[in-house]
C-alpha cells in the first residue's frame, strides 16, 4: 500500500518536473539540514551554553570518580594490613559511593540529553522558519531535504539558509 503511494507520488512529481510548461512554473530547491545545523553559529552557541550549564556537575562527577578510585586503591593496597572491621567499613563505603556515583551519573546524562534535545528542537524550528521565509522570498514552490539522491548547485539553498541564520545570530547578539 505504502509502496503504491510512493510510486504514485514519484510518477506525479516526475510528470510535473518533466512537463515543459509546468517546469517553467515550478521552482524547486534543496537544503542539507545536517550541514545547516552543524555550521550555524546558533549550534555552536547552544553547545557552549550546555557545556557551561553542566560544567560544575561534570566536575563534581569527575571528583567523585577520583575519590572512589582512591578508596579502591587504598583497599587493594592496605586491605591485608587493615583490621577486618576496617576492611568491611571501607568496602561498604566503596559500594555506597559507587551506587551514588552511578545514580548521579545517570541523572546527569539524562538531564544533559533532555536539555540538548530541547535546544536542538528550538534550533530546528528556527531553521525551518528560515527555510520557509527563503522559499517565500524567492518564490520557491518546493524545498526538499533528506533523501535527495542528486541536486545541482543551482537549486541547493543550504548556503543561503546558513547566511540568513548567521545574520539572525549577529542581530540577536547586538
Amino acid at each position: 500500500m505504502i509502496l503504491k503511494k510512493i510510486a504514485l507520488l514519484i510518477v506525479v512529481l516526475m510528470s510535473i518536473v518533466l512537463s515543459g510548461a509546468a517546469a517553467a512554473e515550478i521552482r524547486i530547491g534543496v537544503v542539507d539540514a545536517n550541514k545547516i545545523v552543524e555550521k550555524s553559529p546558533q549550534y555552536a552557541a547552544v553547545r557552549k551554553s550546555l557545556e557551561n550549564e553542566f560544567k560544575r556537575r561534570n566536575q563534581d562527577l569527575v571528583a567523585k570518580q577520583k575519590r572512589l578510585k582512591t578508596l579502591e586503591e587504598k583497599l587493594a593496597r592496605d586491605g591485608a594490613v587493615m583490621s577486618a572491621a576496617e576492611v568491611k567499613r571501607l568496602e561498604k563505603d566503596i559500594r555506597t559511593r559507587r551506587r551514588k556515583l552511578k545514580a548521579a551519573s545517570d541523572e546527569y546524562r539524562e538531564d544533559l540529553n533532555l536539555r540538548r534535545n530541547e535546544e536542538f528542537n528550538k534550533l530546528l524550528r528556527q531553521v525551518s522558519e528560515v527555510v520557509h521565509q527563503l522559499a517565500k522570498d524567492e518564490k520557491i514552490d518546493l524545498i526538499l531535504s533528506e533523501g535527495v539522491v542528486y541536486a545541482s548547485d543551482k537549486i541547493n539553498l543550504t548556503e543561503k539558509v546558513l547566511k540568513r541564520l548567521k545574520t539572525q545570530y549577529k542581530n540577536r547578539k547586538k
